[in-house]
């Protein structure tokens, strides 16, 4: 089968198309349709994820496609999406069985290669880490990426407002299109204004940076910073002592490394995200499609933080 490998930990341009053996193991036997492409896969090509396999390695942690043959209660051409962690960036895949849903009919195939990574760390980091409560006010940085145009959506359907960060037109299309309320400029008095419209109960942060104090300062009494990851670059310190003042929390949310201690998680997780899609409030975007082979261009495109709603490859 054809597979996009990692071959050397110099960056992108170190994926190379292979034509090497089907996968073999325990689990959902399935033919990819798309795949679904994140930041851990531009750290993967450079060696700095916390995942680092021998190489050469096929990465690509979340796909859909067909199920090949009856296996685990899953049939033979039921549409799925699953989470695989390595493997997906290829024609087929082997993936956990309690780590493979069955896809609604609302999604398509390049939107369920979106679903699981991004919408259940949302869900994770809104609910679970930041005890969001219908009525509240959330920002969300870096608001038209994958994880950032998922998080307004769960949000938005689990009854907040959102005030949505962004630095260019073309991005602020794309949040305003996944729900955001309120869209403000990265580049701008972004604090200034997030104060203006009565300040946060919680700000969902993937960018870290030098944002990371201004976001404290837009917090409300009671409120949460909730820190996602750090696709700006920097990570940042905060001093305590801000936190005593309107007693507020800085909270992490790994969700990857939450589940492996607490997989009984996931089925919850993935029932609350049904109950969205059915309202209608969950419908992942999809920014750029990009067949297998031109899988560098993909990670490219969210290293150079061009990309907007979710990245795909459709082998």
């Amino acid at each position: 089968m054809r597979a996009i490998q990692i071959v050397e930990l110099s960056g992108p341009e170190a994926l190379q198309l292979a034509d090497i053996d089907e996968p073999e193991g325990e689990g959902v036997v399935i033919d990819v349709r798309a795949a679904g492409v994140s930041f851990p896969e531009v750290l993967q090509s450079r060696g700095l994820y916390q995942l680092k396999p021998d190489l050469p390695f096929v990465p690509g942690s979340e796909v859909a496609g067909l199920v090949r043959a009856d296996a685990h209660g899953f049939r033979a051409g039921e549409r799925v999406a699953a989470f695989c962690m390595l493997g997906g960036f290829a024609e087929t895949v082997v993936a956990p069985a309690h780590f493979t849903f069955r896809m609604p009919d609302a999604l398509d195939f390049a939107q369920g290669a979106g679903l699981i990574l991004n919408y259940h760390t949302a869900y994770f980091s809104l609910v679970d880490r930041g005890r969001l409560e219908a009525g509240e006010t959330v920002l969300v940085h870096g608001a038209a990426g994958g994880v950032g145009t998922a998080s307004i959506q769960v949000a938005k359907g689990l009854g907040a407002r959102v005030l949505a960060v962004v630095s260019s037109d073309a991005k602020e299309a794309v949040a305003r299109e996944a729900g955001a309320d309120e869209v403000l400029r990265a580049d701008g008095a972004w604090k200034d204004a997030a104060k203006a419209l009565g300040g946060v109960d919680l700000v969902l942060d993937p960018v870290g940076g030098d944002r990371f104090t201004d976001s404290l300062r837009t917090l409300n009494p009671d409120g949460r910073l909730v820190v996602v990851g750090f696709t700006g670059g920097s990570i940042p310190e905060v001093k305590v002592n801000r936190l005593l003042l309107n007693n507020t929390s800085v909270v992490g949310a790994g969700w990857g490394a939450y589940i492996t201690r607490r997989p009984e998680m996931i089925a919850r997780t993935a029932q609350a995200l049904d109950a969205l899609i059915a309202s209608g409030h969950v419908r992942p975007l999809v920014g750029a499609r990009f067949p297998l082979e031109q899988a560098t261009a993909a990670l490219q495109l969210i290293d150079g933080r061009g990309a907007t709603g979710k990245v795909v490859l459709e082998p």
